[in-house]
Order: C-alpha cells, then structure tokens, then sequence
C-alpha cells in the first residue's frame, strides 16, 4: 500500500466514479452492499460480473476490458488474495487506472508492488464503507 491513511479522503474526493471489480448480485455480500453505499453517498458506481446480472440497478460489464477507460480509473476490487496478481496484470494490459483499492481482507503484496512500480496509487486491505465513515 503506497497511499497514507491520512490521504484517503482526499483520494476519494478526487474521483466521481469507481468501478467495482466483481460486484456481486447477492445483496448480502460485501461486494454488492459496499457498492450500494458508496453509490448513495454520491459516486457512480459500475461493477464487473462474470454473468449479467441487474441487481441494484447498477451497469454491469462482463469484463474490465468492457469498461470505458475513462471509467478505469479507480477500481475496487472484490477478488480472493491469489487472484490479486492476475486483476493487477489485467489493469497494466488495459491501462488508464489510477487508483487500485483492495477491499478489507484482501492484499497481495507482490502484485500490490508491480501496480505500484506502474505508477498506480493502491490501497489494500481497507473497507470503502469504514473509511468513508472515517474520513467524512
């Protein structure tokens, strides 16, 4: 993680959209309730899913690639620890993202470290929900 805490509100005032990589039709999920948070505090949210699905009204796309670079920038990301790697070669492939957020429970600091190397700002390990709460 090359971000301090303490620039995390900053951060999230800088974006007005966040992609959400494997945002989930299950509402009890963390990767579909999340999402459903922050877009109510006011950001766009879109999401990634392997199946379509119209759970929570959200725009969702098959794959990262199907998403407009323009909204790549900031991705939060709902993916197993070992799947990290393979999410942060996919992102480099793409290009145009800024911001790599690893949601709570969720780090993997090799791939963290080359998403870094590239230039990309990476948060891990951390909950969209508890640090909005914290920080505004």
């Amino acid at each position: 993680m090359n971000v301090p805490d303490s620039d995390f509100k900053t951060l999230l005032q800088s974006y007005k959209t966040i992609t959400v990589y494997g945002l989930s039709s299950d509402p009890i999920k963390p990767s579909h309730y999340v999402p459903v948070f922050i877009r109510e505090k006011g950001w766009q949210v879109l999401g990634t899913y392997p199946k379509e699905h119209n759970v929570g009204e959200f725009q969702i796309f098959k794959s990262l690639k199907d998403v407009p670079k323009e909204d790549r920038k900031f991705i939060d990301v709902f993916r197993s620890s070992d799947k990290i790697p393979e999410v942060v070669d996919e992102i480099l492939e793409l290009g145009g993202t800024e911001v790599l957020w690893l949601q709570l429970g969720i780090s993997h600091p090799e791939a963290e470290k080359k998403a870094e190397n590239a230039g990309i700002k990476v948060i891990s390990n951390r909950c969209l929900i508890i640090e909005y709460n914290r920080n505004f």
